[in-house]
């Protein structure tokens, strides 16, 4: 986003426009076409291609990608424990936009899709059957098979998608950066972001979101379809998965358009409730007793082996085969959607804290995914040691018949069969809604980060989403979409081990910068600016008196706002442009906590200086507690140093006050950043001001 330009007047402009990003959204729309077309005009030659690009992804970067899944885990557990869990995402006194329950339904629809369902009964019974060591068809392989799959749809994918929502919220929310994933690497690259740089980025992020989102979709359609043939005699073949590709596409293009409040949120919950009353169903109406004991073995299993399962490389016997089909894709495939569910995830997520996005993001969905693979799993594998061996064996080979295949064996199946099938299409719909709008947001220029793109934007991702899934189904089906997301999601790969190094960067600079540490600089910005003592702060009784007696009300601190406040930033700003420092003020209109005026101060690093007044109204209470007859809030005018608390309050501040406090702020800014060298005393603003009381 380009920076808006300085003016030495205080201005209240509106918003930029949304617009195209021009580079990313042609860049990537060429790339999805292109390789599409590809597809349906020579569907052997790119499934050649694509099968010898995954076998050299494979062998040389399958270590790789296990030691980077295993990193960023332990990266994201740290932060969430560590002194930086108490960290926002966003401003200090901004609190959630959402609901705890709204929140979970959204961050776990967001990232689970019907490939749940198609997972859950296929990839248990083929761990059982054939295990990558070991043999197969023991009550070991049982015990291994579903915390294989717990493994890989477990917490370490979900990792992934914590880190990039954590470091898109903490850019866009706390450092005032656009909510796109070029931002989360402003602390290594700077403002190189907005370039071509940053475009790269981007244009990679959304070329691996639409074939991780392509991915799910394609398993998704394909059970479905079963699902159908089964329930209405829609007969199985390319020309009916198409037909569900533009439904499902189309109700995504309704949800997307209509916008995270009225689409997304509430498809979210109601999917949320329907997922788990089927998987109540299934556990009350089966051996109750023995899937309860198999979730606590499976959990106690899940734990006891997670240390040596998640460096698992296999270097002495290599299941070349089973690893490329499983741990390499799965690791893969969370990366492909981790920056488009990471961006959503910051998207409803600002005003959390890093500790409870870690905490919501670790534990809500692992929760249900143990609760459904371990009740499907576990019910599957019983029906093969119970002499079905049939069942596993089409489960294992056609997977997209599993699911349905195993419900059919409860009562009321066509009931259960329709509400699974609509259950599979709300997946559809809440994953493909989230990718088109996260697609259209990262190609777009957005004004602020709670904008989204417009709806042809949207529309168009949807369908795009929609082309290459078709596409990908005619070059070879689920196990070409399964290998074409091996290979994209290897370059994002390492813009996330990047992320991960910015996010600590910030991180640790803003814990120099914190209120602990400026409190242990008293008088600084005498010795870096020479700032007179006669400039410090006013005493408290002498500026209480002085609110008391003229800024008594609302509208009268408005005006303080404007005739003294402004003017003051104002001069500061000047002074800094006159000595070549790019500076700016702008003063916001709204309710009493967003009425604000704000200086900014670009010096020419990565860490601009922000100096900004807010005007909040707070109740005022008199004896006992009870709100004063005349009036029940009084007025703050509270200082906010970037995106840090909301501090001292200068409503009463003289005009050389109020400079004077600006300095001794940004004469800290420049101490902690260790800038006051490299910035000569010549551009420094002079502390001698005109005095105006």
């Amino acid at each position: 986003m380009s920076e808006p330009a300085a003016s030495p007047e205080a201005t209240t402009e509106p918003e930029p426009p949304t617009r195209i990003k021009g580079p990313v959204f042609y860049g990537a729309a060429t790339g999805v076409v292109a390789i599409a077309l590809w597809a349906v005009v020579s569907p052997a030659a790119a499934g050649d291609t694509i099968g010898t690009l995954v076998g050299w992804t494979s062998e040389w970067f399958g270590w790789f990608y296990i030691l980077f899944a295993t990193a960023v885990l332990v990266f994201v557990l740290f932060l969430g424990v560590s002194r930086y869990g108490t960290t926002k995402l966003g401003p200090e006194h901004s609190t959630p936009e959402y609901s705890t329950f709204a929140w979970a339904a959204m961050l776990f629809a967001a990232g689970i899709g019907t490939d749940l369902m198609f997972f859950a009964v296929a990839e248990p019974v083929t761990q059982y059957l054939a295990p990558p060591v070991g043999e197969g068809e023991t009550v070991a392989a049982a015990r291994e098979a579903t915390v294989w799959t717990l493994f890989h749809y477990g917490i370490t994918g979900w990792g992934m998608y914590a880190l990039m929502g954590m470091a898109l919220a903490y850019a866009a929310y706390r450092r005032n950066l656009p909510l796109a994933i070029r931002s989360a690497l402003y602390p290594v690259f700077g403002k190189r972001i907005h370039g071509a740089l940053g475009h790269g980025v981007d244009l990679a992020a959304i070329l691996g979101t639409i074939f991780g989102v392509a991915t799910s979709l394609g398993i998704g359609v394909v059970q479905l379809n079963f699902g159908l043939s089964v329930l209405f005699g829609i007969p199985e073949g390319r020309a009916a998965q198409i037909g569900l590709i533009v439904l499902a596409v189309g109700a995504a293009t309704v949800s997307a358009v209509s916008g995270i409040d009225r689409g997304i949120k509430r498809l979210s919950q109601l999917n949320v409730l329907l997922a788990i009353g089927l998987a109540l169903f299934v556990l009350v109406a089966g051996r109750t007793t023995f899937l309860l004991d198999a979730l606590v073995l499976n959990i106690g299993d899940f734990v006891s082996t997670f240390p040596s399962l998640t460096m698992q490389t296999f270097a002495f016997d290599r299941p070349v085969e089973w690893l490329n089909g499983w741990t390499l894709f799965f690791w893969a495939w969370w990366t492909a959607w981790a920056a488009f569910v990471g961006l959503f995830l910051a998207r409803i997520s600002r005003g959390r804290t890093i500790r409870q996005f870690v905490a919501g993001t670790m534990l809500i969905p692992f929760s249900y995914i143990v609760m459904w693979i371990s009740i499907f799993g576990n019910s599957a594998i019983d029906r093969v040691r119970s002499g079905d061996a049939a069942f596993g064996q089409l489960a294992a080979n056609t997977p997209e018949q599993g699911f349905y295949t195993l419900l059919m064996d409860y009562p009321a199946f066509p009931f259960i069969g329709a509400v699974a099938t609509f259950i599979g299409l709300l997946f559809y719909v809440t994953s493909a809604d989230s990718g088109a709008l996260v697609m259209a947001n990262l190609s777009s220029h957005l004004a602020r980060p709670k904008d989204d793109a417009g709806p042809g934007l949207r529309i168009f991702w949807a369908v795009a989403t929609g082309l290459l899934t078709a596409a990908m189904l005619v070059v070879g089906g689920v196990p070409a979409l399964q290998n074409a997301t091996i290979i994209m999601g290897l370059p994002f790969a390492f813009v996330m081990v990047l992320v991960m190094v910015g996010l600590h960067r910030a991180l640790r600079l803003e814990s120099l910068l914190g209120p602990g540490r400026l409190q242990a600089l008293p008088g600084l910005s005498n010795r870096v600016l020479g700032a007179p003592a006669a400039g410090r702060r006013p005493s408290g009784r002498r500026v209480r008196r002085g609110r008391a007696m003229a800024f008594a009300g609302e509208n009268s601190a408005e005006e303080y706002l404007e005739e003294v406040a402004v003017p003051a930033l104002r001069e500061v700003a000047g002074e800094l442009r006159g000595q070549g420092i790019g500076a700016q003020v702008r003063r916001s209109d709204g309710a009493p906590d967003e009425s604000s005026v704000e200086l900014t101060a670009d010096l020419g690093g990565e860490h601009p200086f922000h100096y900004r007044l807010r005007l909040r109204a707070l109740p005022v209470l008199g004896h006992g507690s009870r709100a004063r007859a005349h009036g029940d809030t009084y007025p703050r005018l509270q200082v906010q140093v970037g995106e840090g608390a909301l501090s001292h309050d200068v409503l009463g501040y003289t005009h050389s006050q109020l400079i004077d406090d600006v300095l001794h702020q940004y004469g800290r800014h420049l101490e902690l950043l260790g800038l006051q060298e490299s910035i000569p005393a010549s551009r420094r603003p002079s502390a001698e001001r005109r005095t105006r009381d």
